[in-house]
């Protein structure tokens, strides 16, 4: 017979009870089930073998971290060591929570480790009467305990890398999409508003952002003259355009407009104007951060269909599990579910049709070159959100790859195998990664070295003026650095200015 024992990992640290008569107990799971909140019965099965108390909150944490990821931490493997070798019995069970971490735990110590049966109710119990099974342990004592580790333990899960935050780019580019809509609404809305007035220019200036500028700045059209060509260039960027705009005003088919409804169309035009601005910068803040977080992504399919995935994924974390499958149709669910609930053909794209190779590719090859571009997509999302020094090289090699396989399908001419591009990759990022990390190190030691030569220089010319001063006790006091090698004073300060001498040719 073996018997059981049960690990239970506590906020304040580990402990380890016997179960009594576990195979006669094993037989009764639904009186178990039932004592299990009653303290008295509960006490009749479980009994307390051994408990090891964490020393510090920090001790806790890094134990906890290392148990949800299924990782045998050094205090439980040596708690769980010396309460195992005492025993006589050689047959012994253990009860635990996490089939991973059993598994590490048999790995580590030989024990074999159980997580299904009367285990998950035994625990049960011990979790319901802890602090009561503890000598010297209340409920509010345990209480504080899970909370503070709580805390600690959700503090650690949320820190991430603020230069690698896919948070940002999710509601960037939410609303950059939503400044679009609102940008061409609002276009629409001052082009109908002041083309009672100047009807010509909708024509002449079809650019939503310009005609927002050139509304603002032409007012009243029967104030534009020749003069305000110059001005009037630079914001059309088209001398023709700037003429063409001036000779429209002088005979324009437009009806008279009051100063007050003038005043509120400048004001919306401005507005107008401003937003579009805004909008340019969202877009470069975008780029920027694609860089950061997943360069790969932004340069194999641009920064906005990369954001895109990511904002549908909801992280980047999401995006790098699925598969090339799920990436493909990212976007098109509901086209997805129809297609299964019609039994029509499911579609080929979701997402990923903004991108320009679907474009480019002819209408027979789309369904095959979404699918490649998925697959490349799906292999860049998980290389930026695992490699800790984030490069461009892999994305750029991708984007090669579906160039070649666009090229296979106009021209038939066969692409390279996938094993040599990454080869050719991962031997790129090598050469790359350590060029970064030399670059800052020569910098650095650069830096070093003047900063050495001026201490070594400061140090010689304060040791002499020291020595005129001072006299001869004082030089040698002075000079103790150089007497430790050996000889008098005034030979060290020459052996000095040999060497500085020496690393300024150098």
């Amino acid at each position: 017979m073996s018997q059981l024992y049960v690990l239970y990992e506590h906020a304040a640290g580990y402990a380890l009870f016997s179960v009594k008569e576990f195979e006669e107990v094993s037989m009764f799971l639904p009186q178990v089930e039932s004592s299990v909140t009653d303290l008295a019965k509960f006490n009749s099965i479980v009994k307390l073998g051994g408990f090891a108390p964490f020393k510090t909150a920090i001790a806790a944490l890094e134990n906890i971290n290392a148990i949800s990821e299924g990782i045998v931490p050094q205090d439980l493997l040596v708690f769980l060591d010396d309460f195992f070798s005492k025993l006589k019995k050689k047959k012994c069970q253990l009860g635990i929570a996490d089939a991973k971490l059993g598994a590490a735990i048999t790995e580590a110590i030989g024990v074999q480790c159980s997580h299904f049966g009367v285990v998950p109710e035994i625990l049960r119990g011990i979790r319901f009467h802890f602090h009561k099974l503890i000598k010297g342990f209340t409920d509010k004592s345990a209480g504080i305990a899970q909370l503070g580790l709580g805390h600690s333990y959700s503090r650690a899960k949320v820190k991430f890398n603020v230069h690698r935050s896919d948070n940002m780019i999710i509601q960037s580019i939410a609303l950059l999409d939503q400044l679009d809509k609102d940008v061409n609404t609002f276009s629409m809305r001052i082009r109908e508003w002041y083309s009672y007035h100047f009807p010509e220019l909708v024509k002449i200036v079809p650019d939503n952002y310009i005609y927002a500028k050139a509304a603002k700045f032409i007012k009243d059209r029967k104030t534009l003259t020749q003069d305000k060509l110059e001005e009037l260039e630079e914001i059309v960027m088209d001398s023709a355009k700037a003429q063409a705009i001036i000779d429209a005003a002088k005979m324009s088919m437009g009806m008279d407009i009051s100063i007050v409804d003038l005043m509120n169309i400048e004001l919306f035009a401005e507005r107008v104007v401003k937003l579009s601005e805004y909008r340019k910068k969202l877009s470069t803040y975008l780029h920027n951060k694609m860089q950061c977080v997943a360069p790969n992504l932004q340069s194999l399919i641009g920064d906005q269909v990369g954001a895109r995935l990511i904002s549908h994924a909801g992280s980047l974390t999401n995006l790098a599990k699925y598969p090339a499958s799920t990436v493909q149709i990212l976007g098109a669910e509901k086209a997805l579910f129809r297609a299964l609930k019609t039994r029509s053909n499911t579609p080929k794209y979701g997402l990923l049709y903004h991108s320009s190779f679907i474009g480019r590719a002819g209408l027979k090859n789309k369904g095959r070159i979404s699918r490649f571009l998925a697959n490349k997509c799906s292999i860049a999302s998980r290389i930026d959100c695992f490699l800790e020094q984030p490069t461009a090289v892999f994305g750029e090699t991708l984007k090669q790859q579906v160039e070649e396989r666009l090229k296979f399908y106009e021209s038939g001419e066969v692409p390279r195998k996938n094993i040599e591009v990454m080869k050719e990759a991962i031997g790129l990022a090598a050469i790359e990664a350590p060029l970064k990390i030399t670059d800052e190190n020569q910098s650095q030691k650069k830096k070093n070295k003047k900063k050495k030569r001026k201490l070594e220089e400061e140090a010689v010319n304060g040791n002499g003026v020291a020595a005129e001063a001072n006299g001869g006790a004082e030089e040698a006091a002075a000079e103790e650095p150089a007497a430790e090698n050996g000889g008098d004073g005034e030979p060290k300060k020459k052996k000095k200015k040999k060497k500085n001498k020496n690393k300024d040719n150098e």
